[in-house]
């Protein structure tokens, strides 16, 4: 009970009041291939950082809702849509791709402070020097408690001798054979994983810099060999050795500080933040609110659902608004409505069993999902992030027709996931 306590004591003292994202942490290449985005979809998404609110609305969909309880998160993803309106590509990305602008000051206060909201406004006036490169952390990328947590990583890998160098030498391989090469001759793993970098990895303060809230600390320290601990171990090991790093800007960004134009996430690219400008980031708008509430108040129909992982944490601490928010979600539903989600456990076994109002009838959530257990288990395998135990889509309502669509019985519906090896 005392652990439970802290833990949650911490992931709110973090959390209140912070950037806690300065990047998704989600692949959008995966999500792209889920949720099949066509011209007529409306979107959901959490915000995060706004990365992949932006890469969904390059799909060119009707509207992209990013919806975030965490002012701060939104204020981001506003930000970037008002440089994207107010600057040239050159500048854009040396701020969001680099993380620094010499000129900041400058650029903020004569051309992209007029294009945001009074309240949005008073948040970055309040952070200016979050790209001005003036702070010890220099970069964008180390600002934010996740970002704080991967400046504190970079200090590390300059302790070892040599760790530095090898981490630079993995992220310029030309292939993963060449990465597992790097890896073993460099002792990477003895480098690497040091007593008190272990230690550090098991700390509920540490996780709650990652945004990694107690509940889901809970699930793999139950599920997994060697708990949260070895679990992190094995998955960072995984991409350094099995997963492709040249086009891998999740952990590019958070090991350099920066991404290159090469690996990027795709609104930084040039041909990208062009058709952005032209009009698709008038398509993306921000709600402070839950999903709940920003569900009860919309007056459209949502046929896209991107739910992240943010399930783990409201099952275990406020079950019954989990059952409320999946009753907004059905209510405001299109009929043909797709809804993704992650988790930090290998299988969820809290959402099928639902108990929600469909057509006048209580019904088992489980009986209206249709899982893509085949899909979610090719792209959960080839996630760059590689940090999450189990990936799931499903369709609402009525079962899709795909070939590795099919209705799942409650035994397989229970257990339907993408695990990565």
């Amino acid at each position: 009970m005392v652990a439970n306590w802290l833990g949650n004591k911490c992931f709110k003292v973090v959390h209140q009041k912070n950037l806690v994202y300065n990047t998704c942490w989600e692949d959008p290449r995966l999500d792209r291939q889920a949720l099949s985005l066509g011209q007529d979809d409306s979107v959901l998404v959490i915000t995060s950082a706004g990365c992949n609110a932006l890469d969904y609305a390059l799909e060119s969909p009707r509207s992209v809702h990013a919806v975030d309880m965490n002012p701060l998160q939104n204020a981001l993803l506003e930000l970037k849509c008002a440089a994207i309106r107010t600057l040239n590509y050159e500048d854009f990305f040396q701020v969001f791709g680099r993380g620094v602008h010499a000129n900041w000051q400058s650029l903020y206060n004569n051309h992209i402070r007029a294009s945001l909201a009074p309240d949005v406004r008073s948040i970055w006036d309040r952070r200016s020097d979050f790209f001005d490169g003036t702070s010890r952390r220099k970069s964008f990328y180390f600002r934010g408690t996740s970002g704080l947590f991967a400046w504190l990583i970079n200090g590390y890998l300059k302790r070892p001798a040599g760790l530095k160098e090898a981490i630079g030498e993995l992220l310029q391989a030309e292939s993963v054979d060449q990465q597992r090469q790097i890896y073993q001759e460099r002792n990477i793993n003895q480098l690497l994983w040091s007593k008190p970098l272990r230690w550090a990895l098991r700390r509920d303060t540490t996780l709650a810099m990652l945004g990694v809230p107690r509940s889901q600390r809970k699930q793999l320290d139950q599920s997994y060999p060697g708990g949260i601990g070895g679990f992190i171990q094995d998955r960072i090991e995984a991409v350094f050795k099995t997963l492709p790093l040249r086009d891998n800007y999740f952990w590019r960004v958070y090991l350099t500080g920066r991404y290159t134009p090469e690996c990027c996430p795709e609104y930084l690219k040039e041909e990208n933040f062009q058709r952005l400008k032209s009009g698709l980031v008038d398509r993306v708008h921000t709600h402070t609110n839950t999903v709940e509430g920003f569900l009860t108040q919309h007056d459209e129909r949502v046929s896209r659902f991107v739910l992240l992982d943010h399930m783990d944490w409201l099952y275990d601490r406020y079950p019954e608004l989990l059952a409320s928010e999946w009753q907004s979600i059905l209510n405001r539903a299109t009929s043909d409505a797709r809804v993704l989600w992650r988790s930090a456990a290998l299988t969820v076994d809290f959402v099928d069993p639902l108990k929600l109002q469909f057509e006048g009838n209580q019904v088992q959530l489980g009986d209206l999902l249709h899982y893509h257990q085949e899909l979610a288990t090719s792209l959960h395998a080839r996630d760059r992030v590689h940090t999450y135990g189990s990936f799931y889509i499903a369709d609402l309502f009525g079962p899709a027709t795909s070939n590795d669509d099919r209705i799942l019985d409650p035994t397989q519906k229970a257990v339907a996931t993408g695990v990565a090896a």
